[in-house]
């Protein structure tokens, strides 16, 4: 039988509640202008929507970070203008950021902390309101986990380290900017030709296959035990992600990630233009697989796995390590299999066989895995449902040891 709430016990949490309502930390307080965005979507051909969705996780994933400010100072570069301002000096030489290459800082970290925590908020909140706010009552339609919620607590936690995160690495992405504008040595080039043609075209895959290679074994680094326990464990308290838990990471561990997929432009020659379509593609996919919506890779991308994939995930922690390719994980066996567990307790991606499992872990992961959404699968079939067959065959073989 279901205890009676009490009036003062429904007091205490429409108090609780009204203090995320109208905290500017939560994204619950979105709620109080939900009637409003509604009338104005309303008034927009119902084709737009997923368009607007898309460019909006698009230009979330280009600002978020402080990329855009790179992306403009090789523009610049390229059509001739000199953002290092022609400076040259016969002084002595003193220690200051001038002579660091770094002149103007302050305003590069002003502009590039300005537009991330802009658009990460005023961006972050419309997709929050789209989705966990306008189409709560439909989850089943378009959710990964759709009875399942982060809750307000969670929600506030996951912005207030996704805020110092972004402060972090935008700072070091403006750093990177302002040292560059002002003639600093890097490996970047800007004609097209200038390193023949051939690895012109080449070279998408190698950084493309770099980067996603490097932040897999990365990630299965900061999955370790000690390191798990002491930086990435923060990363894994949102086991719904939202699409602001994709920097709700510890800071050493995201300035470690920053550092690796910028190291290319100061280790061998790459053009701008691919170098930075593809850390876009990449930011744009990391808010995608945080979202907890339940996107699907296009026909066009045969590498890339669904937003499922990364929620498993969140979901099930020590499994599904890949990011924009998941044949790494099928190669190092890392890949989430039918026939066994996984929990946090069990390390290493390959997780724990079904009979090995006690009869308490399997009534777990049964009732993880009836949480997930069929939807969010390929065909919409739950790819990881167990049968009966599957539990029969378990049950016989532990019967008979």
């Amino acid at each position: 039988m279901g205890t009676k709430t009490t009036d003062s016990e429904e007091k205490m949490k429409g108090a609780k509640m009204n203090k995320h309502f109208y905290d500017p930390m939560a994204v619950t307080w979105l709620e109080k202008y939900s009637d409003t965005m509604e009338k104005i979507w309303a008034r927009m051909p119902a084709t737009m929507g997923t368009a607007i969705a898309t460019l909006a996780v698009f230009l979330l994933g280009a600002t978020m970070r402080g990329e855009w400010l790179l992306v403009l100072i090789h523009c610049a570069k390229y059509l001739g203008y000199d953002t290092a301002g022609n400076q040259s000096s016969t002084e002595p030489f003193t220690l200051n950021l001038e002579a660091l290459n770094l002149k103007g800082l302050p305003y590069y970290w002003l502009g590039a902390s300005v537009v991330s925590y802009g658009l990460y908020f005023l961006i972050g909140g419309f997709l929050h309101w789209y989705y966990y706010v306008r189409r709560r009552d439909s989850a089943e339609e378009w959710k990964c986990q759709p009875h399942k919620w982060l809750s307000p607590d969670l929600e506030r936690h996951e912005i207030m380290v996704g805020s110092f995160s972004l402060l972090i690495t935008s700072s070091f992405t403006a750093t990177v900017a302002c040292y560059i504008a002002n003639g600093g040595w890097s490996t970047v080039y800007y004609e097209f030709g200038e390193y023949t043609w051939t690895w012109w075209f080449l070279q998408w895959i190698v950084i493309f296959v770099y980067q996603d290679y490097v932040t897999y074994l990365l990630h299965r680094l900061y999955h370790i035990p000690f390191l798990y326990k002491h930086f990435h464990k923060l990363h894994h308290k949102y086991k719904q992600p939202t699409a602001f838990s994709v920097t709700a990471i510890h800071p050493v561990e995201i300035m470690h990630i920053q550092i690796t997929l910028m190291l290319p432009i100061f280790v061998f020659p790459v053009h701008f233009v691919p170098f930075y379509a593809i850390a876009l593609y990449t930011y744009y996919h990391g808010i995608i697989d945080h979202s907890g919506v339940n996107f699907k890779a296009y026909w066009w991308q045969p590498w890339q796995p669904d937003a499922i994939f990364h929620d498993n995930h969140h979901q099930y922690f020590h499994v599904n390590f890949g990011f924009n390719i998941y044949l790494w994980d099928k190669l190092h066996g890392t890949y989430r299999r039918k026939d066994r567990i996984y929990t946090e307790d069990i390390f290493y991606g390959r997780g724990k066989g079904l009979l090995e499992a006690t009869e308490d872990e399997l009534k777990r992961d049964l009732k993880e895995r009836e949480s997930e959404n069929p939807l969010a699968y390929r065909n919409n079939e739950m790819e990881f449902k167990l049968t009966e067959d599957d539990l029969k065959k378990r049950s016989g073989v532990s019967g008979s040891t």
